[in-house]
């Protein structure tokens, strides 16, 4: 005997169907056996780790996939019903739920709670929860079709939720917003079938199949300089006093959008993909005194000099170079970028003492 795969939602009073066939027949018979609960007990059958940076929603549909339900199904799993339920989810995740959900996969309440965004300082920026839009207004999550072509468990980034983002910082693409071949929103919360996250509820296109979206250089350099200005920040401390300068960055971004162009009139998280992508390409061409100037000095410095080189990790690249050249070495190996994660801490820190090994840090301050 060989049991289904496909099993229905605990509770439902559904019984787990049981496959057999004999090894000289190519046909199936299936044959009701066990109550689902007989067999599944407290877990369900198989759990799924997030993966890094995911959604909670994104995680919620692979784990009712990996378990035989398809989303629109889970939702009455978990008890609750209506539209956008998991991407509601996305914002607030309610303990009952949390609670129900560790016990059933063996994640941690605070990790569900952790992959929510509930009382995220970047939360303004987050493109607004609405199941139907025109053509011309943000819908509530974008993605990169080259990142669902490569993973291998297809999935939806918490980043891409951000309004601030217009494109892959991966492979430097732009991001889209809807299924370009019927136009609709993402909406996997509300599929019927059986099928990977990747696909659209509408018409079934393979969205890792789009066709790749260019952007220019100078307004990608934006858009990273501005994400690593956040990044920044929130390192801070004290903490609040970090929170405070990111909700200001925020709101000098939300306010730049009706500022720059009377055709982007409309706040930064109701534009389209395509939308913000042109305005961010026009403003990386105007002055931005807007972003970077503050009433601290060294605040104002550091906002400069992150945007003058294109971001944060490229920052550390030239500073490292720097020091490299104060003892005449060519830049190490251990400094060239690698992957999307960029030059750390630690290279840094390692440039540095090799510096410091050589010359006296008098001399290094004299050289600086």
């Amino acid at each position: 005997m060989l049991r289904s795969a496909f099993a229905a939602p605990p509770g439902a009073g559904a019984r787990l169907p049981v496959v057999s066939a004999a090894a000289t027949c190519a046909r199936f018979a299936v044959e009701i056996r066990e109550r689902y609960l007989d067999i599944a007990r407290d877990r369900w059958p198989i759990s799924i780790d997030p993966k890094p940076d995911e959604l909670l929603s994104s995680w919620l549909h692979r784990v009712g996939q990996a378990n035989g339900i398809s989303p629109r199904s889970f939702a009455g799993v978990l008890g609750v019903g209506g539209a956008m339920w998991s991407a509601r989810f996305d914002l607030r995740i309610p303990r009952a739920i949390a609670v129900l959900l560790s016990d059933r996969t063996e994640i941690s309440p605070e990790a569900l709670t952790t992959m929510a965004m509930s009382d995220w300082v970047l939360a303004p920026l987050l493109l607004p929860l609405r199941e139907n839009a025109n053509r011309n207004r943000s819908t509530w999550l974008q993605y990169c079709p080259l990142c669902l072509g490569e993973d291998e468990s297809p999935y939806f980034r918490r980043q891409w939720r951000l309004a601030s983002r217009i494109s892959c910082f991966v492979h430097g693409c732009g991001l889209r917003d809807r299924c370009p071949a019927c136009r609709s929103a993402i909406a996997v919360f509300d599929q019927r079938d059986l099928v990977p996250q990747h696909f659209c509820v509408r018409c079934g296109f393979d969205l890792r199949t789009a066709r790749k979206v260019s952007v220019k250089g100078g307004a990608r350099r934006l858009e990273r300089a501005i994400a690593d200005i956040f990044r920044v920040e929130l390192a801070r401390s004290p903490t609040t006093e970090s929170s405070t300068a990111v909700r200001d960055v925020v709101s000098r971004v939300l306010r730049a959008s009706a500022a720059t162009d009377d055709s982007l009139a409309m706040s930064l998280t109701s534009l389209a993909s395509m939308a913000r992508i042109r305005w961010f390409e026009q403003l990386a061409g105007e002055p931005l005194d807007w972003l970077v100037a503050d009433k601290d000095a060294a605040v104002t410095h550091r906002r400069w000099s992150i945007l003058a080189a294109g971001g944060q990790d490229r920052l550390v690249a030239c500073f490292a170079d720097f020091l490299d050249k104060c003892q005449a070495r060519p830049r190490s190996r251990r400094l060239i970028r690698r992957g999307a994660g960029g030059i750390g801490l630690a290279d840094l820190l390692a440039a540095y003492r090799r510096v410091a090994g050589d010359r006296s840090s008098s001399k290094l301050h004299r050289d600086l």
